[in-house]
């Protein structure tokens, strides 16, 4: 079993103490396979409804992407577009309507459960999404727009570029859209504290236990090196980081790896400059970067997605001249932990979502799983208990196959993300 990442995270965490691994068999209602946000989350939703859960994680809880990512809950959504394509063949003129709420949805989520269950994972409101030239602005505009439109108002500003410094200590941006609906949180923090919740409701939770095949017939059954779980059903929740039934999942989803470092701890005067109003934010690139201020003032900062999957060999040579870029203050900045994390991208971008017979699985946020992982962690537990509406109409998305090994899928992916990077850097 492997510890968590030397991550700001991991060393931060206000609950180290680890879950016991499974010892035996079990014989339960729903099986779980990954212990990041789809799993603790679908395992609390299980749990709340009377069920009988078990979850077994490979590492620890909140080990993978989960534990590892920008901290940022917002309501972007990567594959929008094609979402409300593939919607409209099963939903018809709702299809925008239902996008449209759908990024929504994991906030209520998240901020209910913290609050039911008293987790302490520092989550706050307030989030800028950052233009960079006068096209990205007018896409800004568009999307101020739309939100007023839908009863937002109070909820986001268009910013323009004389007031930036307002919100910033940068000259790199040309305006920004605040939202306050937006949120940040310490992503360990929440991933434990919900595996916390599910195990007070009765759930099985299991760290260092990897699963090493899936037995699937009317009653499936998880096989382990020290134990067997029996289910009614089966969920892979492993995203990126898992290999199991690959002659079914292989060549749908493809991992790209995620920098981000922490600095050391700011002098209060030097954070209220960079960012007075404690704001996460991220710019409006295809490849983008992302950062805030943690809850002992440093600046979390992410970005320079590898879409080959390979770590960076040095995250902080990679990251520093960006962080500098952005705020020149902080120039010659200590960074304290820099650490990689495994996303797992999807080609249109629509998390995947699907079943054989008794064995179901969810992935593929491609960057924006904190909030999306809940949402579809519900949807999942309410189509387990009589309402598959919301999971049926994500598995009925069409989504594109590449024959291919993950390795040399990979390299076709980050080959596809290198033209959005170039772009980019010839639109400034």
């Amino acid at each position: 079993m492997s510890d968590h990442a030397d991550s700001y995270y991991a060393a931060t965490a206000s609950d180290r103490a680890g879950f016991d691994p499974l010892d035996g068999d079990l014989d339960v209602d729903v099986a779980i396979v990954g212990g990041g946000f789809t799993g603790v989350a679908t395992a609390v939703e299980m749990a709340e409804r009377g069920a009988r859960v078990a979850l077994c994680e490979a590492h620890k809880i909140g080990w993978g992407a989960s534990g590892r990512n920008g901290g940022q809950i917002t309501g972007s959504l990567s594959g929008d577009r094609a979402m409300e394509r593939e919607f409209r063949r099963t939903l018809g003129d709702a299809a925008a309507d239902y996008v449209w709420d759908l990024r929504w949805r994991g906030h209520a989520i998240i901020a209910d459960r913290v609050a039911k269950y008293d987790i302490a994972c520092d989550l706050k409101h307030g989030h800028m999404q950052t233009a960079l030239t006068s096209a990205q602005m007018e896409d800004l505009r568009a999307s101020h727009a739309a939100a007023c439109a839908r009863g937002m108002e109070g909820d986001v500003d268009l910013i323009p570029a004389d007031r930036i410094r307002d919100y910033l200590e940068t000259d790199l941006y040309v305006g920004g859209l605040l939202n306050r609906r937006n949120m940040h949180v310490h992503s360990l923090d929440l991933c434990v504290g919900e595996a916390r919740a599910a195990e007070s409701l009765g759930a099985s939770i299991h760290d260092g236990t990897p699963v090493e095949r899936i037995e699937h017939g009317p009653r499936p059954r998880l096989h382990t090196a020290r134990g067997r779980i029996t289910a009614d059903h089966v969920l892979i929740a492993g995203n990126a980081y898992h290999l199991l039934d690959q002659p079914r999942l292989r060549g749908k989803l493809f991992p790209a790896s995620l920098a981000n470092c922490a600095t050391e701890p700011l002098d209060e005067a030097t954070a209220r400059a960079i960012n007075p109003h404690d704001l996460a934010v991220y710019d409006s690139r295809f490849v983008l970067d992302y950062y805030r201020l943690t809850a002992d003032r440093r600046l979390m900062f992410g970005g320079g997605t590898n879409y080959s999957g390979r770590d960076s060999p040095d995250i902080e040579a990679e990251l520093r001249p960006a962080i500098e870029r952005t705020f020149p203050r902080l120039r010659g900045v200590r960074i304290d932990y820099a650490w990689a994390g495994h996303d797992g991208i999807v080609l249109n971008r629509i998390p995947q979502v699907g079943r054989s017979g008794n064995v179901l699985h969810v992935q593929g946020y491609s960057g924006h799983g904190i909030a999306l992982s809940h949402i579809l962690a519900r949807a999942l537990a309410d189509a387990l208990t009589g309402d598959p509406r919301d999971f049926d109409t994500f598995a009925a998305v069409r989504h594109w196959h590449l024959p291919l090994p993950r390795s040399v899928g990979s390299l076709a992916v980050a080959a596809g993300m290198a033209w959005y990077a170039l772009r980019d850097r010839m639109a400034r």
